[in-house]
């Protein structure tokens, strides 16, 4: 069902020592969403994919993901979680010592028993999927900036996640490699069906992609609507 609620997250109330990062956070993310989340430098956004993804637990308040409450997992049960969820990170935090074609596989090796054929069958395609299939066995100090960025996508993928997660994917990117990692995102969100959560700052190229924005000012939602809202 198309509408089906993936994240749920109630009154959510974190703090780090005695600096309240958020304040009564409630949101609601469906399936197959692409989902912006907005704000100010130190306003809450990368906490809030740390609360997401079990990384940090709440102060108060909860986030349910797939109907189970984040921070009540215990280790194995929230690794398990984690391998359904992808992350890309800022600058996209490729190992620099494996090839492009390794960075790809590593989950499979690292989470899977497929057969190394298979593997390479699965790399390649999802190499292909971001448009850099003949790039499998460069290094990533011979990529540019945009396409380190791909080959990261790619890797994130590897496991067919339910939900992807995107920590500024357009952060130092030319005009041309901000519009073509905008539109990867919106592609293989639509066509693997996943939830995506972009935390950004880019406006402009966020509203033409995603289906709702959250705002966060000063620890609470601000606003919070679809881009034509």
């Amino acid at each position: 069902m198309a509408s089906e609620t993936l994240i749920e997250i109630n009154d959510l109330n974190f703090s780090y020592d005695t600096r309240t990062i958020l304040k009564g956070v409630n949101m609601t993310m469906r399936r197959g969403q692409l989902i912006a989340i907005m704000g100010g430098s130190r306003s809450g956004k990368t906490t809030l994919l740390k609360l997401i993804g079990g990384a940090v637990r709440p102060s108060s308040g909860y986030v349910k993901v797939s109907g189970q409450v984040i921070h009540e997992l215990n280790r194995d049960a929230l690794f398990k979680m984690r391998r359904k969820m992808g992350m890309l990170f800022q600058f996209g935090a490729l190992f620099t010592d494996l090839s492009v074609f390794d960075n790809v596989a590593f989950q499979m090796r690292e989470h899977t028993d497929l057969p190394e054929s298979m593997i390479r069958d699965l790399v390649l395609m999802k190499l292909h999927a971001v448009g850099l299939r003949g790039a499998h066995q460069l290094m990533p100090a011979e990529l540019s900036g945009g396409m380190a960025r791909r080959v990261a996508l790619a890797r994130s993928i590897a496991l067919d996640p339910m939900l992807m997660m995107f920590d500024e994917p357009f952060t130092g990117l030319d005009p041309i490699s901000l519009s073509v990692i905008g539109g990867l995102i919106r592609r293989l969100t639509d066509a693997l069906g996943m939830t995506s959560i972009i935390v950004t700052h880019d406006v402009q190229e966020s509203l033409s992609i995603v289906d709702y924005v959250y705002f966060i000012a000063d620890g609470v939602i601000a606003a919070h609507g679809t881009p034509d809202d």
